[in-house]
């Protein structure tokens, strides 16, 4: 029982993730620019994300969801302007060279604002709630079922990343000074799109 349930989470947390967003371009940016940790990084900030969606979805925890989605308003509006600052700071960013090794710093900063830029979409919590109950994992889960659910979530938002990353790192060795510039570019213009975006659908 315990086993399904985990396994439909992985399958849950995958297929939300896969739709490649703000996020995801962040994901295949910082790996082809700073390597694969970075990108992997990502990966566990957006898969927290998610596990603590899942959780408020999985427990039912309506106190939660209901002042979340009261300010869904601000949130995202709050998430859009951070999408536009880290675009056009993503855009201005020189490049460094891929010869030399990515100091370790600001792993932490990066993993927290994927975090919280994944949680500025509060209607995230409908999704899990509408596929939860598709699949009849509603309400009548035990503690530790739900447990088990919101665990294979979070391990399967974060395979989706693992694929994602590693994928991006085959091209890496292949993209020079120039090559990862025109990346901090392209990446800086769709994540820039991505918070208009946000932002408009508020208005």
């Amino acid at each position: 029982m315990e086993l399904m349930l985990f396994l439909k989470g992985i399958i849950i947390g995958f297929a939300m993730a896969v739709p490649i967003g703000p996020i995801g371009i962040i994901c295949i940016r910082k790996t082809l620019t700073e390597g694969r940790v970075r990108g992997l990084i990502i990966g566990l900030g957006a898969a927290t994300a998610d596990l603590l969606y899942g959780s408020v979805a999985a427990f039912g925890l309506t106190v939660i969801s209901d002042t979340l989605l009261s300010h869904r308003i601000w949130i995202r509006l709050v998430g859009g302007a951070l999408l536009l600052f880290l675009g056009i700071r993503t855009f201005l960013t020189r490049p460094k060279d891929p010869k030399f090794q990515i100091q370790d710093s600001g792993r932490l900063r990066s993993y927290f604002t994927t975090v919280f830029l994944t949680l500025t979409n509060p209607l995230t919590i409908f999704a899990f709630l509408a596929v939860f109950a598709a699949l009849g994992l509603g309400n009548g889960l035990s503690f530790f079922a739900a447990s088990v659910l919101v665990a294979g979530v979070f391990a399967g938002s974060f395979l989706w990343f693992l694929s994602l990353s590693s994928g991006a790192t085959l091209f890496r060795n292949k993209l020079d000074v120039i090559g990862l510039g025109w990346v901090n570019k392209i990446a800086g213009i769709l994540i820039i799109i991505s918070g208009i975006i946000a932002i408009g659908t508020l208005l």
